[in-house]
């Protein structure tokens, strides 16, 4: 079907915030064992390299880490946090620029049985629960750091057409979790899709 159809790289070749935005309302596809499963993402947020303190790319910073970071858009850039999640990251821009957006939420469109026993649940869950943040997503799609530095436009992981949320159904608000990063942390660069039940908490207002 052509809402599942890959988006090209030149998607990604683009600055952070605006391939954030447009990401909305994208599938976010995940093919295991023969099964596909699918996200419709509902939110957000744009890390904007070097010049952003929230980014794992700030001050050029290049680690064996995050060198995934600094391929051209259009790649996986999934790192661990707390020691026990992973976070799944679309690379933007050009070669070398360390921009990314990080996945923070979505709602299951194909799949969500398999995705209830990736995430251990044995009940079906609230709005929001299954993928309602960055690491429910990475269990619910068993994404982990194999998939690192994978290709966003082919299987096994990759990010389809859906159809993309209208610029005033989108709310912008500070970033999650990064306080320590000084002016950078009041950027509005989280985006999320107006009143969306799957959206993370704390839900922007």
């Amino acid at each position: 079907m052509s809402r599942f159809r890959p988006l090209p790289r030149s998607f990604y070749r683009r600055p952070a915030e605006t391939v954030a935005r447009d990401l909305l309302g994208r599938y976010l596809v995940r093919e295991l064992d023969g099964e596909r499963l699918v996200l419709r993402l509902v939110e957000t947020e744009a890390y904007l390299g070097e010049p952003d303190r929230a980014s794992h790319a700030w001050a050029g910073r290049r680690t064996p880490r995050n060198e995934s970071l600094y391929l051209p858009g259009g790649y996986a850039y999934v790192y661990m946090i707390y020691g026990m999640h992973f976070c799944l990251n679309a690379v933007t821009g050009e070669a070398d620029a360390g921009g990314a957006v990080l996945l923070r939420a979505g709602e299951p469109v194909e799949g969500e049985e398999r995705m209830r026993e990736n995430r251990s649940w044995v009940r079906i869950p609230r709005p929001g629960d299954l993928a309602g943040g960055p690491g429910k997503i990475c269990q619910a799609l068993a994404i982990g750091r194999e998939l690192d530095g994978a290709p966003l436009d082919q299987p096994p992981l990759y990010i389809a057409k859906g159809e993309p949320v209208a610029a005033e159904e989108i709310m912008a608000s500070p970033r999650i979790g990064v306080d320590y990063a000084g002016e950078a942390a009041l950027w509005p660069l989280r985006f999320s899709e107006r009143g969306h039940p799957h959206v993370s908490r704390p839900r922007p207002s």
